[in-house]
């Protein structure tokens, strides 16, 4: 594996990171050297990494990491005092990770820390670090296709109505959905959300997709169709 660059010139490809998924014990580690950013600084918590590492891998053109690293040790993306060469690589692993299921339409377990909220409360970290990943760089809703609604529907109905402004069409489908009965649906929801996204921001070649059948791609293909609200 290639020895980690400085903090201040990270790597120019996420995937000179390294193929190997991040452990438990990295998961600690990680949270440690987040905890340790000093104020005014806001780092982001694992769930929220997570939701914003899959906004920026859902984009429609492949962010370099120089532009979207700085976000991660502080949600307006200052610059953070420090080495944060240990940081910035296990977040470019997990970078790696998730970009090679997306790009295989293949299952992942989504990074959820408090897994004894309530779902909708456990799964909002997670979407709340896509959402800053979309504002950050909003090519991704910039995109005009019905087919995002259901996917961004199933994110974005853990948020109040009230802070999705400008989203008509989008609350419209958010008020036809079930919400998730427990954590295991709200995480499925997660994965099912970003795949769906892929197939219009980043979509496979048609030959490349035939080649193979993807890993568990049944949450993809259900969409959220069984869990309309009846009328």
């Amino acid at each position: 594996m290639p020895a980690p660059r400085s903090a201040k010139n990270p790597p120019s490809d996420a995937r000179s990171a390294g193929a190997v998924p991040l452990a438990d014990a990295d998961l600690l580690r990680l949270q440690t050297l987040l905890d340790a950013v000093p104020a005014p600084l806001e780092p982001l918590d694992l769930s929220a990494v997570d939701g914003f590492l899959c906004g920026v891998l859902l984009q429609p053109q492949e962010l370099p990491p120089q532009r979207w690293i700085p976000g991660i040790a502080d949600a307006e993306g200052r610059a953070a005092p420090g080495d944060l060469t240990e940081l910035h690589a296990l977040v470019l692993r997990r970078h790696a990770e998730l970009g090679r299921a997306i790009a295989a339409r293949r299952w992942f377990d989504p990074w959820i820390a408090d897994t004894g909220a309530a779902p909708a409360d456990a799964v909002r970290p997670w979407v709340a670090g896509f959402a800053l990943a979309t504002e950050r760089f909003p090519a991704l809703l910039a995109i005009d296709d019905p087919a995002l609604l259901e996917p961004l529907a199933l994110l974005f109905m853990h948020f109040e109505p009230s802070d999705l402004e400008d989203a008509e069409a989008l609350l419209a489908v958010i008020d036809t959905l079930e919400p998730p009965a427990d954590l295991a649906e709200a995480a499925e929801d997660l994965v099912r959300a970003v795949l769906l996204i892929a197939d219009v921001s980043r979509p496979r070649d048609p030959k490349a997709a035939g080649a193979r059948e993807p890993a568990r791609a049944e949450p993809a293909a259900r969409g959220a169709a069984g869990r309309r609200r009846s009328r």
